[in-house]
């Protein structure tokens, strides 16, 4: 980094609310895998075989933490992404469930994500010896109104929460394909939000998740020892990340970075895709921001992948 100063066994979940009725359904419809696209084309499925995401977007890995992944949409550059957060979660529902419930609930840390899922009344899920997990909502939770992107990229928000959940539980096999199937009241050939035809087992798409995030911090956490430690991922192994950190009180054109410099994202391995780096900072708020190419010194914040604000404490 150079810097410059101005698994478990797979469990077995017990299926409730709903009946596995996926077995005799197969994937159809998929969209092809490639670089990220800031728009995607109506009539578009929101399925991806396999093969593209477990190579670009991995599954999360098994942990013992109770805290949920759950997906968001955010705006940056160039278009809509995927963005995740871990959150706190409570109550005796299973893995994928908890976290579905979360996506659709509770607003995100960051304010620059949102979701267009809204608190279902009903919401099921199982998981199948197949590693199809199969996932149950009434449909108040499609109570809003939104264009084809953004319903196409609701429904790859609610693949990723709820496959993220799973593999994070440990209760599916993460070596093999993981899809999913989304209900309506039980049945398969509903429209989401008015607009994606359901009916189809899905898989992660890794056009539509964000080519570059921030992991750790979360959006309003406090580092403390006057340091500031990063982790991301990019969806290009090996992809060089440029960082810059400003005084979260200045704004706009003034927001002269306070450090900054870059750091290549791991090109292979169980870490492939992961960057790390750290920062001495004085104790304050600060904004952290990643990007592509080296942003200099102006404006920046509508050209980063992502930011973060957060607090140095002593």
């Amino acid at each position: 980094m150079t810097a410059r100063r101005p698994g478990r066994k797979p469990l077995r979940l017990r299926a409730f609310g709903v009946v596995a009725v996926v077995g005799m359904l197969f994937l159809s419809g998929c969209t092809a895998s490639g670089q990220p696209q800031p728009t995607i084309a109506a009539g578009a499925s929101p399925g991806i075989s396999g093969q593209g995401a477990s190579a670009s977007v991995p599954l999360e890995t098994s942990q013992t933490s109770t805290k949920s992944p759950v997906y968001w949409l955010g705006r940056a550059r160039d278009g809509i992404y995927l963005y995740r957060e871990f959150r706190d979660a409570s109550g005796n529902e299973n893995p994928v469930a908890k976290a579905l419930r979360l996506m659709m609930s509770v607003k995100p840390l960051d304010q620059n994500l949102f979701t267009p899922w809204q608190a279902p009344k009903k919401l099921a899920a199982s998981i199948s010896g197949r590693n199809v997990i199969t996932v149950d909502v009434s449909s108040d939770a499609f109570n809003s109104s939104v264009d084809e992107q953004t319903a196409q990229l609701a429904v790859q928000q609610l693949v990723y929460t709820a496959t993220a959940a799973a593999a994070s539980a440990g209760v599916i096999d993460t070596g093999q394909p993981v899809q999913v199937m989304l209900l309506v009241d039980g049945r398969t050939d509903q429209l989401a939000f008015n607009r994606v035809q359901l009916g189809q087992l899905m898989q992660r798409d890794p056009s539509m998740v964000a080519p570059m995030w921030i992991i750790d911090p979360q959006a309003g956490a406090t580092s403390a020892h006057g340091q500031l430690a990063v982790y991301g991922r990019t969806t290009t192994p090996g992809q060089q990340v440029f960082w810059q950190v400003s005084r979260a009180e200045v704004k706009g054109e003034k927001a002269v970075p306070l450090a900054s410099g870059h750091v290549d994202a791991a090109g292979a391995g169980p870490t492939q895709g992961q960057f790390r780096f750290s920062v001495n900072l004085p104790e304050g708020k600060y904004v952290l921001r990643i990007f592509p190419s080296d942003p200099g010194t102006g404006d920046t914040s509508a050209s980063a992948w992502d930011s973060k604000d957060v607090t140095v404490g002593p």
